[in-house]
Order: structure tokens, then C-alpha cells, then sequence
């Protein structure tokens, strides 16, 4: 598989007329971004809060534009939901972020040896790492660019972003954002097709996040590893719920459905299928169809039901319940109403006790389709869970909390959540990534701040330490410290 076929699709090979004149804007920001890091490769506190502070006032402003744009490219968008996650979620990580500086660039102390070292003062230092690339995905066009921004801005480095051609509303309005608040040496957008895409890893950045799929992740690391550019890559999966036989309840579907309606299922982190123990099966389902009669009446054709992205994804969504239903798996619409073409907006749907050989239960679902299975032992369903990639989210459901413990102890996972979904991804001091197949690394917090920065190993040589033993000729004072280690004077070790 190419880079191109993996991000395209069959009705948008190739470059486009603009990529061109994009890969030499690229280009020429880049080395733009270069040139101002040799010049200031440590920017300051005061400096780092500024651009912060730049940050948080321009997705502010913007709220509105932001609103619209989302609208225009998912032809239904909730303009509440934006206001969260979108404009108050990033503006909430950067005063976070700018909150804690003081404590996060301080070096930390770190133990040495007094005997060898004296009184050198040894510690680790987090200096910027430069230049970083940053590729943000369609779902959360905002939330997913500059969010990570505010830790790369954090950390001190300078960034370029490169958003996704499938939300062209949100990416020119992204673009128009960062070119009215930053100079270009600090942030740039840039903006173009497949060809675009394909150049964009192949730079020599001094870090590079990826967020998207796990296919173009593995051929995004693999350009980046040309240049051995260290990567963070935020993938996704099939992040699964197991829900306890004592959490069968109106409660967990709540959470568990709830979770599953943002964005109508197009989150990396939602819910991708359901481990509910046999005899809680025909329960559970009511539950939810309850959930959507009583609490969501009408959800698929309301303005809170965010539209598919793209016709051709909410085709490919179409088709995953018709192939369970060709196959005779029970299907459960969970309303009355039915995909619309105009607003692409899909209703809930669940799938119960489907084959693993279907193709919603091998690729992400990225949409509003619930598989439920049935499991007899709690150990079953960690069993099932395992045999599995790792997941980027897991959820239990347990009001035993051993159950929840064990659960948590015998599986793997990016994050996790207890009686709750998604929650993990929206805790500002909580470092955020997957594991395996669900990607590498993390941001959010302090642990984004480290992970676009360099931590420099630092020695400050002081008085009285015996360094010298390590230079050539060996012999005299070197025998003497190894027959004193081994605890004799030819070096054998005693009994």
C-alpha cells in the first residue's frame, strides 16, 4: 500500500492543482522555522506564556467562525458541543499549560555519586526540541491541532500544522486563525491534497505527531524514520466496554450511549463494542433503545446529531449493517429514523452477537454502530479483549470494584475508565496516547510538555571527586577501587 492510496480513496488520486505551490510553502516555512530556532533556541517563560495567552485569545474570538465551519463540513454540527471541546477544551489546555510552566521547565534534581562525583550537581533540563510537524485529523478539526499545539508552544518549540483536506471549512479557518495571531516562524498552517500529505512526514522535523488511522500512522513512522524523526502517533481501535453482570443498568447505557452519540460515534475514543455477560443481553438492549425513547427522542434527526463527514463514509457505514444483516445477525435500529443523505446523519444501530469475521468487528466502526457480545466469565471477556490489538480506551463497568481492578490489572490499554467512557481524553493533567497498534506517545498536561521536549542529562562538576579514574593509564588508584569492589586484590570475587 502506498501513502497516497492509503489516505486517498477512489475518486481523489493523485495531487491536486494547489499541491505544488503548497509543498513550497512547506518547504520555505520550514526553513523558516529552522533559521528562527538557531537564532532563539530557548525561548522563555514570559515568552511561552505570551504565545499561550496568543492562543487562547484568538480560539475565543473565533468561537463563532469555528461554529460555522464545523457546520459546513459536517453538513450538521451541534454548535454547543464546539463551544466544549473545541474552543473551551483548547483554550482550557493552554491555560493550563501556562499555569504550570514555572513548575514544568524547572530542571529536576537527580541523584549522582558522591563518591566518584563529589560535590557535582547533576539534573535533568527540558529544552525545546525545535521544529515540530504536526498532522491533525477531520474528526475534532480544532481540538486535535491545537490542543497539541498548546504543549508544543508549552515546550518552546515552533510547529507547523497540516490539517485535513476532508474538513476545507475548518482547515482554511485553522489557517486564517494562526496567520492573523502567530508570525509564520512560530505556527503556520499549510494546506493542500494527497501530494501534500505525502511530502509532509518526509521533512526532517524535529518531532512529528501524526493523529489518524493505524494504516497511514505505520507509513507516516516509516517516512519519518528516513530522517529518524522521533514520532507521536495517536491512532485509534476498537476500544471496548465490559460491563459487569452488577452494571446492567440504566446508568452504564447511559454512559456507555452517551459516549457513543458524541460526534455520532466519529471519536477515536469511543465506544467500539460491548462485552455484556449472556444472561444481561436481551436487558441491556432494552436499556438502550429506553435510553434513546426517554433521555434522546429523535436524536438521528436533531441538530445534537453531528452529520457522517462525507458521503463516502457514511456509505461504508451503510454497508457494515447490511453485510451483518446478509450474514442473518440480529440488527437493533435503536430509533425510527433512518440515514439521510442531506444532513448524512445516521441513527444508532446495534448488532448483536456478531461473528468476529465481519468487517465491523476487524476495523474501527468510527461511527453510530454498537456491536454487543456476551461473555460468561468476567475472564472471558478480558480473554477476548487480549487476544486482540490494544486498545487506545477501555471501559469497565463494575460496581464490584475488585471486578474493576482485575479488569484493569489483565488488560492493556492507552487509557482507561471506570464505570465511564472517554472521560480520559479530557483531563488536562492527564498525559493522553495509545500502546501498540493504538499509537505511541502522549500529550496533554505535563506529559505533553515532555514529550515535545528534549530532557537534557546535565553534570555540573563541583569539588572532591575522583573523575580522573576513568582516563587512561589505568591502574594504582582504578585496581585499587575494583579490588575493593570485588572484594579482593586480584579481582576475584570472595565467597
Amino acid at each position: 500500500m502506498t501513502f497516497t492510496t492509503a489516505v486517498g480513496h477512489a475518486d481523489d488520486q493523485g495531487a491536486t492543482p494547489g499541491d505544488a505551490e503548497a509543498i513550497a510553502e512547506l518547504r520555505a516555512v520550514f526553513a523558516a522555522q529552522r533559521a528562527a530556532v538557531l537564532r532563539d533556541p530557548a525561548p522563555g517563560i514570559e515568552q511561552r506564556r505570551r504565545n499561550l495567552g496568543t492562543l487562547v485569545e484568538v480560539i475565543s474570538a473565533y468561537r463563532h467562525r469555528i461554529q460555522e465551519a464545523l457546520a459546513a463540513d459536517f453538513a450538521v454540527h451541534p454548535a454547543g458541543f464546539a463551544d466544549l471541546v473545541e474552543v473551551l477544551g483548547v483554550a482550557g489546555r493552554a491555560a493550563f499549560a501556562a499555569q504550570h510552566l514555572e513548575e514544568w521547565m524547572t530542571p529536576e534534581s537527580r541523584l549522582s555519586d558522591p563518591g566518584l562525583l563529589g560535590t557535582a550537581q547533576v539534573e535533568m533540563a527540558y529544552q525545546p526540541k525545535g521544529v515540530i510537524g504536526l498532522i491533525s485529523p477531520w474528526n475534532f478539526p480544532f481540538d486535535l491541532s491545537l490542543g497539541p499545539l498548546a504543549d508544543m508552544l508549552a515546550a518552546g518549540n515552533r510547529v507547523v500544522i497540516k490539517p485535513s483536506e476532508h474538513t476545507p471549512a475548518c482547515s482554511a479557518l485553522l489557517r486564517q486563525m494562526m496567520a492573523e495571531a502567530f508570525d509564520p516562524a512560530q505556527v503556520t498552517v499549510v494546506t493542500g491534497g494527497l501530494e501534500l500529505a505525502r511530502q509532509f512526514p518526509t521533512l526532517p522535523w524535529d518531532h512529528l505527531l501524526y493523529t489518524g488511522n493505524p494504516e497511514v500512522g505505520r507509513l507516516v513512522a516509516r517516512a519519518a524514520a528516513e530522517n529518524l524523526v522521533p514520532t507521536t502517533l495517536e491512532l485509534g481501535g476498537k476500544c471496548p466496554a465490559i460491563v459487569n453482570v452488577d452494571s446492567v443498568t440504566a446508568d452504564t447505557v447511559a454512559q456507555i450511549v452517551g459516549a457513543k452519540l458524541v460526534k455520532n460515534g466519529q471519536m477515536c475514543i469511543s465506544v467500539d463494542y460491548c462485552l455484556v455477560p449472556r444472561e444481561g443481553m436481551a436487558r441491556f438492549t432494552e436499556l438502550v433503545r429506553a435510553h434513546l425513547r426517554e433521555r434522546v427522542p429523535g436524536f438521528a434527526v436533531s441538530p445534537d446529531c453531528t452529520g457522517i463527514i462525507t458521503e463516502r463514509h457514511l456509505n461504508r457505514l451503510v454497508g457494515l449493517v447490511e453485510e451483518a444483516k446478509a450474514r442473518n445477525v440480529e440488527v437493533v435500529q435503536a430509533d425510527d429514523a433512518s440515514p439521510d443523505a442531506a444532513g448524512r446523519q445516521m441513527p444508532l444501530t446495534l448488532v448483536i452477537d456478531p461473528p468476529d469475521d465481519l468487517a465491523l468487528m476487524r476495523e474501527e466502526i468510527f461511527g453510530p454502530i454498537l456491536p454487543i457480545k456476551p461473555y460468561d466469565r468476567i475472564e472471558d471477556a478480558v480473554s477476548y479483549v487480549n487476544e486482540g490489538e490494544r486498545p487506545l480506551g477501555l471501559y469497565v463497568f463494575a460496581q464490584d470494584r475488585d471486578v474493576a481492578e482485575q479488569v484493569l490489572a489483565t488488560t492493556v490499554s492507552g487509557g482507561a475508565c471506570v464505570n465511564t467512557c472517554a472521560v480520559q481524553g479530557a483531563v488536562p493533567d492527564l498525559g493522553f496516547g495509545g500502546i501498540g497498534r493504538s499509537g505511541h506517545g502522549r500529550h496533554h498536561g505535563f506529559d505533553g510538555f515532555r514529550e515535545f521536549s528534549n530532557p537534557r542529562g546535565i553534570v555540573r562538576r563541583g569539588q572532591g571527586d575522583m573523575i580522573d579514574v576513568m582516563f587512561p593509564p589505568y591502574g594504582g588508584l582504578l585496581d585499587m577501587i575494583v579490588a575493593s569492589a570485588f572484594g579482593s586484590v586480584d579481582g576475584k570475587v570472595t565467597e
